[in-house]
């Protein structure tokens, strides 16, 4: 194992330290707990967002903290949920009067703990909606059990978005969803990642060989092959996504490329090129684009591509200005 780092229990405080120190004006903890990661810029009046996840993902989960984003992020250690305590400590410290809406991937610690969290609130009366990102469409045919992917984006934009126009905790949690309904995911790896702690790769994969459908967290795909061009790659996913969400001629759709980790910004966009040419040559209008890290696996080489099907709401939303140590777009 080659990482740049002091001890492996140490990776996740450690990088938690770097952050802090570099964007004090922007960034805090709560609760004197290093994992319990707000704004430092609290709004009053406004609904406040909370998600949280493992380490290993940045910018997912931590970096979409800031203006026009999310309000608060309980940090778990790589790949594991934060608990439900420090999901209850940044929620005490970034509510603002106006309630909080818990969104977060559709993973089964984290369900659990943020469910925890919400049943502390409710006895202090503070209002608590709760919604997760389900959009690994090759995780499940049931989307209530798909994997939340790269597509929680989509919703962290919407939510961000309407709460920052002050919109109600009701009206925030419909913005999320709407924008969750109408985005799908597929990824693929091709070499995986060494968590720290562990020390060793976390699965298999020979030197000419690929995941279709793999998890962000190493889980199996649909299947194990023959490294695919980027066209044939866009082929498959694109065929996919629509499979589960119909696009129609002169549909608009936004476009999320992500990479996951490892993967140079010149292949992603070829591979942005070639999805775009198939979107296009289906009729299927593309709004707006993204090309870049925005949900990844330690150094896992791989991207995934994430479509959301938009209108002039969901627009509004996705051009709205949003200012974060990770993520700024004015």
């Amino acid at each position: 194992m080659k990482k740049i780092i002091n001890t492996p229990e140490g990776y996740t405080d450690d990088m938690l330290r770097g952050i802090y120190a570099s964007h004090p004006d922007k960034v805090t903890y709560a609760a004197g707990d290093l994992r319990c990661y707000c704004s430092a810029n609290k709004k009053p009046g406004k609904v406040a967002i909370v998600t949280g996840g493992g380490t290993g993902h940045l910018p997912l989960f931590l970096g979409y903290v800031g203006d026009g984003l999310l309000d608060g992020c309980g940090v778990g250690g790589v790949f594991q949920s934060p608990s439900a305590e420090q999901i209850y400590n940044v929620s005490k410290q970034v509510e603002a009067g106006a309630g909080i809406l818990y969104l977060y991937g559709n993973y089964t610690g984290d369900i659990m703990n943020f469910d925890m969290a919400s049943e502390m609130l409710e006895m202090d009366d503070v209002e608590v909606r709760s919604i997760v990102g389900a959009d690994d469409v090759l995780s499940g045919s049931n989307v209530s059990t798909r994997r939340g992917v790269a597509g929680i984006f989509f919703m962290y934009k919407a939510a961000g978005a309407k709460a920052d126009q002050m919109g109600i905790l009701d009206e925030v949690l419909a913005a999320a969803k709407k924008a969750g309904d109408n985005v799908r995911t597929v990824g693929f790896a091709l070499t995986p990642c060494v968590i720290p702690e562990v020390g060793h790769a976390n699965f298999e994969l020979s030197d000419d060989e690929m995941a279709f459908g793999m998890g962000i967290h190493g889980e199996p795909g649909i299947w194990n092959g023959p490294i695919k061009t980027a066209d044939e790659l866009a082929q498959e996913a694109v065929e996919e996504i629509l499979k589960d969400m119909p696009l129609v001629e002169d549909d608009e759709v936004a476009l999320l490329v992500n990479g996951l980790g490892a993967t140079s910004v010149e292949e992603l966009y070829i591979l942005t090129g070639s999805v775009r040419a198939q979107l296009e040559a289906r009729g299927i209008k593309v709004y707006r684009s993204w090309t870049g890290e925005y949900a990844t696996s330690m150094e896992m080489t791989g991207a995934s591509i994430s479509i959301c099907r938009v209108d002039d709401e969901l627009k509004g939303y996705f051009d709205y200005p949003v200012d974060t140590p990770f993520v700024s777009q004015r």
